[in-house]
């Protein structure tokens, strides 16, 4: 099965990176698969920035039993890749070797149950989360609000916003492994630190269930909107953006080292650090992934000669850079 470097295809003016087709065998391999499976499937629709290369193959699992069973089939070096609804990633411009798996319609459902609990499956967006706990005078998960993209992203790192994260919620949290096993993981079993998950990295979490607490409905409201209103006040929402770039280093916050040394509105191309918020990269059209990976690094280094700090991209950089 060919997992070899991607190639070139010139057509209609345009230069796009292609990867030997291995999906025809994937199926045949598996005839219980029920989710769809894309070669060659381009990734940048699908993540916030708007960048990168496909995807060599793109499943989209029908439901949990699904993932498990194309998981536990899959030849063992095949690389998988867990892609989530794109919004704090680079996609890399010479795509992703291997699988990408998207999590979707059979993922995405909300439910809340006794003991001010809300079970959610990981394609959720955290938005959704917080209204519907907010419509069920569920008080504690307002926080979410604030952290774009989904419960598949929060879980895996630690997402957070306004003064909570999400181990201060979490009961525990459902996955399957790379050998196609369906596991819980407590709170504790996840090893929750700053931005960081150390659950094993091969799991593709499937669901989440979270803890609130008695609310009033319009106090909750109006956290969510004061939430909204900073958001929108303080983040360039309604651009290309990724959320973060980096972590706030112990005893530091990046955006204020990123300002320090002089990098707020820098540009590489299309790609631009945010002068609303310097702890933003910006792609403002055209910027390729290795033109905002590459400020981001210009960034990380002015950074580190201007303050002796090192930033850690919080940002998650996925696939391989475009064959020069």
């Amino acid at each position: 099965m060919g997992l070899c470097a991607a190639g070139r295809i010139e057509g209609a003016g345009v230069s796009r990176v292609s990867f030997p087709d291995i999906t025809a065998d994937l199926k045949a391999r598996m005839p219980q698969l029920r989710g769809r499976l894309l070669a060659n499937q381009p990734l940048a629709e699908l993540t916030w920035f708007r960048v990168g290369g496909p995807a060599q193959a793109l499943f989209m699992p029908e439901d949990e039993n699904d993932l498990a069973y194309f998981l536990k089939e899959l030849a063992p070096d095949i690389p998988v890749t867990a892609i989530g609804l794109g919004s704090n990633l680079i996609v890399r411009d010479g795509g992703v070797p291997g699988v990408a798996i998207r999590l979707g319609r059979g993922f995405n459902e909300v439910t809340v149950e006794e003991g001010h609990r809300i079970r959610a499956g990981t394609a959720v967006p955290d938005v959704k989360v917080a209204r519907t706990a907010q419509e069920s005078a569920i008080a504690g998960l307002s926080f979410m609000r604030g952290i774009p993209g989904g419960i598949g992203g929060a879980l895996r790192m630690n997402g957070g916003a306004y003064g909570r994260e999400t181990k201060d919620a979490l009961i525990e949290a459902r996955g399957v492994d790379r050998q196609g096993n369906i596991r819980v993981f407590s709170n504790a079993d996840m090893h929750y630190t700053y931005r960081h998950c150390g659950a094993p990295d091969d799991v593709i979490f499937t669901q989440a269930l979270f803890q609130g607490s008695p609310g009033d409905k319009a106090v909750i409201a109006a956290e969510m909107d004061k939430i909204t209103e900073a958001r929108e006040a303080t983040q360039p929402i309604k651009s290309r953006t990724g959320g973060s770039t980096f972590k706030n280093p112990p005893g530091h916050k990046a955006w204020q080292l990123i300002d320090a040394a002089g990098c707020r509105g820098l540009r590489n191309g299309d790609a631009q650090v945010s002068e609303l918020h310097c702890n933003f990269l910006i792609n403002h059209g055209n910027a390729s992934g290795a033109q905002i990976e590459a400020l981001g690094e210009t960034v990380r280094e002015r950074v580190k000669k201007n303050s002796g700090v090192t930033l850690d991209w919080e940002i998650k950089r996925i696939g391989v850079p475009a064959a020069s």
